[in-house]
């Protein structure tokens, strides 16, 4: 019995049983069997046509809603009764295949909320009457003291009141680098703590918190997406209207109620229901070639309309990941490389990324071995120190050298900050006491980018960068790959409010990103695209398509697929309705009987499949 259950209310196995039923009818029919045993083919015909005529009865009843089933439903109905059973078995098996394409193509991922809520802290580390305390997270108050240690998640959103410490908050702005802290600054709920402990106090508790509130958007924006109507629905009431009106005034003129019966049959729009699926399936298949996995099967037929296209930038239009890219030294006899020595010897036992970064850098530019610190500490927020050959080494922000008495020279000063203007995050380094120069690192812009950006303007669509990075590098990366609209220090609910502007000027918006952070957004757009090699699986879950492989230069080839697409669609349904009315006239006047309308208007169903089929060898310039 489990499996009975099972098997009715799975989908997809129920709609493979209807058209292997279905396909058996048309069978039996075909090859004369239903003479000898009608009560095989009458039951396979009354199986496979109850999907159909129970949606359509639904549909009219409690909606009040006529779509393409409901003419679909007439016509099976009056083929059965006048006995024509190789029309009925065609009908139902059209259907039935149409039924089956359109649950293959359109997929119903919904992890991402759930991953949301699994990133929910659980407990927190309260601190009362000096004692420390684990409570679950829902027991924290406003005002309470909270310890967090190196490695922990933030429960809450709150203030720091004493400690420094590195957070990685890519979870809520998406930035690729830790974001140094110290007393006053903001920290928010589900961001991790990299290194030092510190003590918070509570500002935004529970529902209020910061992972509560990107769950709430990422549920608003899904209920909030509209779900395309096929073609064949949204024109279903005028067809069945002229269908049933040609069917009446037929039998009404001529007395036979067999052309009648064709009438119904040769205006089944079932090449009208294919139209649609077949060429999104095709438009699927081909993006599956280029690295792109379309995972919600009217995806193409939202993105063709798209006019706007909205780039995150760490991970998507960059790589996501900090690199050198200058190394300056200010002392005499102390090259360029020899400062880049010293620095990474100093950062080897980091576990800090701008730390790593120098370190692999060095590693891959120089063949000479790293000397081992004979010291080594780290503090957090600030940088490291360690002795190297005998000389004492501070690698770090300003601060660091402030607290211990390095002062940077004006030229040092005025170089690192056109480096941080155009994204850059600057290390100063120090030896014995006296600054020497700085390193500088920056999130790398992927090379392809400009090239994007110029095809996407040239089929009419304008690129936004949204990101939650600063405005030097926000700004940086627009003018590098050629976005004139940007938006910077973005939280996720800033992204979405940016995309639901955007689309109240009826500006319809793709989001492309690869965060969590981007969850929201990639929900609110009319289309989401996530990366889906480096993304997260919460950005994944929450898009309609994903590139495998994250190479972004084929979106444009998307974007053009999408319009081919739509145009093939538009096509197919103006072949099928050209032959339906074509045979409508040749059934009128007795030229075609029930079967013969069966085979007629089978091949606008083949028809618009083989036209689909072109879309999989589509190649865009």
């Amino acid at each position: 019995m489990a499996f009975i259950k099972d098997f009715i209310e799975d989908d997809e196995k129920r709609t493979m049983l209807f058209l292997a039923l279905s396909f058996i009818s048309l069978i039996l029919s075909f090859f004369k069997i239903v003479d000898i045993r009608p009560d095989i083919a009458w039951v396979a015909i009354i199986l496979c046509g109850l999907p159909i005529i129970k949606g359509a009865i639904i549909g009219l009843v409690t909606e009040f809603d006529i779509k393409a089933d409901v003419l679909v439903s007439l016509a099976l109905v009056a083929s059965v009764i006048i006995g024509e059973i190789f029309a009925a078995g065609e009908i139902a098996f059209i259907m039935a295949l149409g039924a089956m394409l359109e649950e293959r193509t359109v997929a119903k991922a919904r992890a991402g909320i759930e991953k949301l809520v699994h990133l929910t802290p659980r407990t927190a580390r309260v601190v009362r009457d000096g004692q420390e305390h684990v409570i679950p997270a829902e027991e924290v108050h406003v005002g309470d003291t909270l310890r967090v240690l190196a490695g922990e998640t933030i429960a809450v959103d709150g203030t720091i009141i004493s400690g420094q410490t590195s957070v990685d908050q890519s979870v809520m702005t998406g930035e690729s680098l830790p974001v140094d802290k110290s007393k006053g600054d903001e920290v928010f709920s589900g961001t991790v703590n990299q290194f030092g402990a510190f003590d918070m106090q509570a500002v935004k508790v529970g529902e209020d918190s910061s992972i509560q509130r990107m769950i709430r958007l990422v549920e608003s924006a899904d209920a909030g997406k509209a779900k395309i109507v096929g073609m064949a629905d949204r024109w279903a009431t005028w067809i069945v209207v002229i269908a049933l009106v040609s069917a009446a005034g037929t039998w009404f003129f001529t007395g036979e109620i067999i052309r009648a019966v064709t009438i119904l049959v040769v205006f089944c729009p079932c090449a009208l229901v294919l139209a649609t699926p077949t060429a999104i399936m095709a438009g699927i298949g081909n993006a599956t070639k280029y690295g792109i996995l379309v995972r919600e099967g009217d995806a193409l037929e939202r993105l063709a309309k798209v006019s706007r296209i909205a780039f995150d930038k760490t991970g998507t239009l960059t790589f996501g990941k900090p690199e050198v890219t200058y190394a300056k030294s200010y002392q005499e006899g102390l090259s360029d490389e020899g400062l880049l020595r010293f620095t990474a010897a100093a950062e080897q036992r980091s576990e800090h990324p701008l730390g790593k970064a120098i370190t692999t850098h060095y590693k891959k530019v120089s063949e000479h071995a790293l000397p081992q610190p004979e010291e080594f500490s780290l503090k957090a927020g600030r940088g490291v120190k360690a002795v190297i050959e005998g000389s004492q080494i501070f690698a770090g922000n300003a601060d660091m050298m402030a607290e211990n008495g390095v002062e940077l020279s004006e030229e040092m000063l005025d170089d690192a900050t056109k480096h941080r203007n155009e994204g850059c995050t600057v290390i100063y380094v120090a030896k014995d006491g006296k600054a020497v120069g700085f390193v500088a690192l920056s999130d790398v812009i992927r090379p392809e980018t400009r090239e994007i950006v110029r095809k996407l303007r040239g089929i009419n669509v304008e690129s936004v960068l949204l990101t939650g990075d600063h405005m030097h590098a926000a700004n940086f990366i627009a003018r590098t790959a050629g976005i004139n609209n940007v938006k910077f220090d973005c939280l996720p609910e800033d992204k979405m409010e940016a995309i639901d502007k955007y689309q109240k000027d009826n500006d319809m918006v793709c989001m492309v990103g690869d965060g969590i952070n981007d969850a929201p957004a990639l929900k609110k757009a009319h289309v989401g695209v996530a990366m889906g090699g480096i993304g997260s699986d919460i950005a994944v879950d929450a898009a309609d398509i994903a590139l495998v492989g994250d190479d972004i230069k084929n979106i444009p080839h998307l974007m053009k697929l999408a319009k081919r697409t739509m145009g093939t669609i538009k096509l197919n349904l103006t072949l099928s309705m050209l032959l339906n009315f074509a045979a409508i006239i040749l059934a009128m006047n007795g030229t075609l009987n029930p079967i013969m309308g069966a085979l007629v208007h089978n091949v606008g169903s083949v028809a618009v499949i083989l036209n689909s089929a072109v879309l999989l060898k589509f190649r865009s310039a």
